[in-house]
């Protein structure tokens, strides 16, 4: 089939989203565009909430690493307090409304200019504008969240059922490179270390920035703000959207009233309701491994900056090639199929992250300690404790991409959107909760090994919920 005839099939199918599933894929330039999105917005995640602006805002623009890390947790709570309660009727609005790129145009402005607000964050800053900052960041995370709402909605129309896995795992895995290059071009090309004004490369940073004002770190928010409006530019060119004034039979009900009949109907399709509490569960159970997984690597092993970038460059790698495989294997064996063996694998990978301590493996082997100051993960603890990281690296990615391609196969059509704002939702409203029982029996326990051992129940819950859930054409 032409581009031209697939582009025709495409408009068709988003013109009356209660006709079958689409019998050929979009054109390819629609498909790479759609996954392109995951790549233009991942430096948010990578360089300022996890890598590099969200330590400095902690460690310089604050000054005390303890405080910057309360403050910064607050806003990352509070952004996923509006996540979660406002996903669920924008997805309503907008399968109301037809056309969906206006929305993602919309956030995406907003998006890219509380990311370039980042760049107001100087060392030792007033109140005031750490006030601003904190609220950028809440501002950008909304934001990324609720595109994601829109742009996941259009996977179901872009390839047929069976190739659904194939796509959402090319997203994943385009996002991991994202964050992957954008890193590499920040610390290798342009972020000057302090103490000797060269890159972490080694090389003399593209741009002539005031080191001592921070600007190299505070250039971290107008960079992906910028990396992210380049490359979004495709998902509007190419990526098909339902037509103008195409008729979805909502255009006498309101946003409110179709997420209420949407809630109130949960119950009466089991299937998509167990997936959903099955997602919230392991979800929580996933983000607690990568939020304390480096944490207990670094109390074991005493990692310093330079292990714990190692690692998280490795653990990027395996999940973006997991991703890959994940979304052949979604295809052939059935999104189910892979969430449950993914989580099953995870649960070693967690057992075997927890057999490693200082001079034991596998619980009860004897080895010896980590002698300081050798090379990194040279011991046989860290060779491991690594292994069994690139285990979980390697099958979360699947786990997140299946469970969107999932949600693709079971929403109704015509209300699409509003699934995936749900989907949205099962991944928000307690992303609190694994962290706060490991928190919370680490505490009472003072092992941390023990208190990392709670992340194994949301893992079996949400495989035990996820059994009975029938799927179509799987």
């Amino acid at each position: 089939m032409s581009d031209d005839a697939a582009h025709a099939d495409v408009r068709a199918r988003n013109a009356s989203p209660l006709v079958a599933a689409p019998s050929v894929a979009a054109p390819l330039s629609a498909r790479l565009s759609w996954a392109l999105f995951d790549w233009s917005a991942q430096p948010f995640y990578t360089l300022i909430n996890t890598f590099l602006f969200a330590p400095y805002f902690a460690n310089a623009v604050i000054g005390d690493p303890a405080e910057g890390q309360k403050l910064w947790g607050y806003a990352a709570a509070t952004a996923g307090v509006f996540i979660a309660f406002g996903s669920p009727f924008l997805g309503a609005l907008a399968d109301g409304r037809g056309r969906r790129k206006p929305w993602i145009a919309l956030f995406a402005v907003i998006f890219a200019a509380a990311m370039s607000c980042l760049w107001f964050a100087v060392p030792g800053a007033s109140s005031g504008t750490v006030a601003l900052v904190l609220v950028a960041f809440v501002v950008a995370a909304v934001a990324a969240e609720y595109s994601q709402v829109f742009t996941n909605s259009f996977l179901p129309a872009l390839v047929p059922p069976d190739q659904l896995g194939r796509l959402s795992g090319a997203g994943w895995a385009a996002g991991y490179f994202g964050g992957l290059v954008s890193l590499i071009l920040m610390v290798g090309l342009i972020v000057a270390v302090p103490e000797t004004g060269k890159t972490l490369l080694g090389f003399e940073p593209l741009l002539k920035l005031d080191a001592g004002n921070r600007q190299y770190d505070r250039l971290v928010g107008p960079f992906a703000a910028l990396w992210f409006l380049v490359f979004v530019v495709p998902f509007f060119l190419f990526v098909p959207d339902r037509p103008r004034g195409v008729q979805l039979g909502h255009e006498n009900t309101t946003a409110l009233s179709e997420l209420g009949d949407t809630l109130r109907s949960l119950p009466s399709q089991p299937s998509i309701l167990l997936f959903l509490v099955a997602r919230m569960l392991y979800s929580d159970g996933l983000s607690a491994i990568f939020t304390f997984g480096g944490i207990y690597g670094a109390y074991v092993f005493g990692w310093g900056p330079l292990e714990l970038g190692i690692f998280g460059i490795i653990l990027t790698l395996t999940g973006a090639l997991g991703a890959l495989a994940g979304g052949f294997l979604d295809d052939a064996l059935g999104s189910k199929t892979v969430i449950i063996g993914a989580l099953l694998l995870l649960m070693v990978g967690a057992i075997g992250i927890l057999s490693v301590d200082q001079t034991h493996i596998f619980y009860t082997q004897v080895t010896p300690e980590k002698i300081a100051g050798s090379r990194p993960f040279s011991s046989t603890g860290e060779q491991v404790f690594l292994a069994f990281a690139i285990l979980v690296g390697s099958v979360s990615a699947p786990v997140q991409a299946a469970s969107r391609s999932l949600l693709a196969r079971l929403a109704p059509p015509d209300k699409i959107t509003q699934y995936f704002g749900l989907f949205a939702f099962s991944g928000k409203a307690t992303a609190f909760l694994a962290p706060f029982v490991v928190a919370a029996l680490t505490a009472y326990s003072g092992s941390q090994r023990i208190g990392m051992a709670a992340i194994l129940a949301f893992l079996i819950t949400g495989v035990l919920l996820m059994l009975p859930v029938k799927t179509t054409g799987e």
